[in-house]
């Protein structure tokens, strides 16, 4: 039997070939995201779809899909999916969680590292030629990581691989998440507790209704101003105005981001003119072994969703 599928990103060609080898495909090869007049035209008459987090898949997208089987996202975060109506459509919607766990906790400790240290800053200043100064001892001052508290909203399994990470760093840990976790060697606290006592706040939560905005000014307000916010989660998890307003007036210490509320962001951004600032492009999972291995769970549930198989992660 001969299935068609489309793919709205550019993806590896190695995986392609793979899908052709039971499907026609009909592929996005431009950086950009496709405008939904494109998947709309295209995916008419396909029984799969291979879509990412840049591609919104909406009624009107899946309605005029009209044989689609199967929605597979090359993320672990579906928001960007209809999932209620595409599943009272009777479409599987397959996802690619657990691989990249390790992978974007990496990243976390490591924007923690770099704007709590300064690291980004002293790069920058020997690059444009401004290290014209002897050593002195009030130059670049940044601020210890170890034996800190570290507050973690959303102990997940992000928020756990994060937790392990500051172990090492002999960091008291504390968390708030919807319910106490037995599995993790750290303090359950309010919400509210976690944001005032945290010297670092990494953030690790879901996007859906219930966090949308969930780090506003309000919450903002109650950290401490030697205090760091790090997102690596979802960039509508964070009112971006209210961390500007927040960085403007000195409420926290810093702050370092790899999702934004809109991406991609331009050099104009208001975050770009902090230097307290580290940000990055939304490469939480960007090593060539995790994305390999997301490739290879989004194709499987692709084919498997064709061929009537049991996805390897279904939502």
């Amino acid at each position: 039997m001969s299935f068609k599928v489309l793919i709205t990103f550019k993806f590896f060609q190695n995986w392609i070939e793979k899908i052709k080898e039971h499907a026609e495909v009909i592929t996005w090869n431009e950086e950009r995201a496709p405008d939904k007049k494109w998947i709309i035209d295209n995916i008419k008459d396909v029984d799969g779809l291979l879509c990412t987090l840049i591609n919104k898949i909406d009624k009107e997208i899946i309605d005029s899909a009209k044989k689609l089987k199967v929605i597979s996202t090359y993320s672990v975060g579906y928001d960007h999916i209809d999932v209620k109506y595409a599943k009272s459509k009777n479409i599987k919607i397959g996802y690619t969680p657990e691989v990249l766990t390790e992978t974007t906790a990496d990243l976390i400790f490591g924007l923690l590292l770099a704007v709590s240290r300064r690291i980004v800053e002293g790069d920058k200043l020997i690059r444009e030629g401004k290290w014209n100064i002897p050593w002195q001892p009030d130059f670049l001052l940044g601020y210890d990581v170890y034996g800190k508290t570290l507050g973690i909203i959303g102990m997940g399994r992000i928020g756990k691989a994060v937790a392990r990470r500051a172990k090492g760093f002999n960091m008291r840990i504390i968390y708030n998440s919807r319910t106490p976790k037995n599995d993790v060697e750290a303090e359950f606290v309010t919400l509210d507790q976690l944001l005032k006592e945290a010297d670092f706040v990494v953030v690790t939560v879901d996007l859906n209704e219930s966090t949308y905005h969930l780090i506003n000014e309000e919450r903002l307000r109650l950290m401490k101003p030697t205090s760091f916010l790090i997102n690596a989660s979802r960039g509508k998890v964070v009112d971006e105005n209210a961390l500007i307003k927040a960085l403007k007036e000195k409420w926290i210490a810093g702050a370092a981001v790899d999702v934004f509320e809109n991406e991609p962001i331009s050099s104009n951004h208001p975050l770009v003119r902090f230097n307290n600032v580290v940000l990055t492009p939304h490469i939480g999972s960007a090593t060539i072994e995790t994305r390999n291995k997301m490739a290879e769970i989004a194709v499987n549930n692709l084919l498997n969703g064709l061929l009537g198989k049991k996805l390897i992660y279904e939502v």
